[in-house]
């Protein structure tokens, strides 16, 4: 196990602004997942994506990484650019992450206390899927590759209609899938196998706004529901229009909820 180096894109530079750390989802490279909503956030904040290993701007994992270990990345990657001056330390820093990326808002927020001002979980839960379901698709496409996962998750993405209506944005996604490392790809799903904090969520303190997607067949809105009931400090909302990938589904409703809440904050 190890800590993966992480690559920031920066989305919309201002260090006169908060900061707003956005995180991928599975298969998906940050700067085609987040640009769609980058309009309607870059008024209020700072925005820089991370991607995970093997995926978009990072470079490959070559060996197994946690949850909490992928939490530790995103943290060593804020604490370079700080020392670099791209984030102005006395700013905010808030985050909001997708799927994998929103399983590491809460990992971050259990293990990184203070780091963030709040923490927006999208389209994602405490637990998610089964460990067994997690390694036999990790088997599958370190054997076999990405392109494997192609029509299951263009299936699982998107919101019935959404690929027809919206043809660029939805294959740039799924060519961030095809483009993907397999064994990084192979390596996150490990990372998601041991992944569980049900139990922890009593002791996370820090804002919360799980946002969940009506049509998400992964994570579905009762998912973000449990967050809500059993942090402190959590809230819920649900996107009627969006299944998995929200940022990129309905960037105007997503963006709005963010900067209501991050506002708040």
């Amino acid at each position: 196990m190890a800590v993966p180096a992480l690559t920031p894109s920066l989305l919309h530079t201002d260090a006169e602004l908060p900061t707003l750390v956005l995180g991928p989802s599975l298969g998906t490279a940050s700067l085609q997942l987040w640009g769609p909503a980058v309009p309607y956030l870059k008024e209020h904040f700072q925005l820089i994506a991370w991607d995970l290993p093997g995926h978009g701007e990072s470079k490959a994992s070559t060996e197994e990484f946690s949850m909490g270990e992928l939490a530790d990345g995103v943290v060593a990657m804020v604490e370079a650019l700080q020392t670099d001056g791209v984030i102005n330390a006395a700013q905010k820093l808030y985050y909001a992450g997708v799927s994998i990326g929103g399983a590491t808002a809460l990992q971050l927020a259990h293990d990184h206390t203070g780091t963030f001002a709040a923490l927006a979980p999208i389209c994602t839960a405490a637990k998610i899927g089964t460990p067994e379901g997690w390694m036999e698709r990790a088997e599958l496409v370190a054997k076999a590759g990405t392109p494997t996962m192609v029509v299951g998750s263009a299936q699982r993405w998107f919101a019935p209609g959404f690929i027809e209506k919206n043809p660029v944005v939805s294959t740039n996604l799924l060519h961030n899938l095809q483009d993907a490392d397999r064994f990084s790809y192979a390596h996150a799903c490990g990372a998601l196998a041991g992944y569980d904090l049900r139990e922890d969520l009593g002791s996370i303190n820090v804002p919360l706004l799980a946002i969940n997607g009506a049509q998400d067949q992964v994570c579905p809105p009762a998912d973000a529901q449990f967050v809500a009931e059993h942090a402190p400090n959590a809230q819920a909302a649900v996107i009627d229009t969006v299944a998995h990938l929200a940022p990129a589904e309905d960037p105007t409703a997503t963006a709005a909820l963010l900067v209501d809440f991050f506002t708040a904050h």
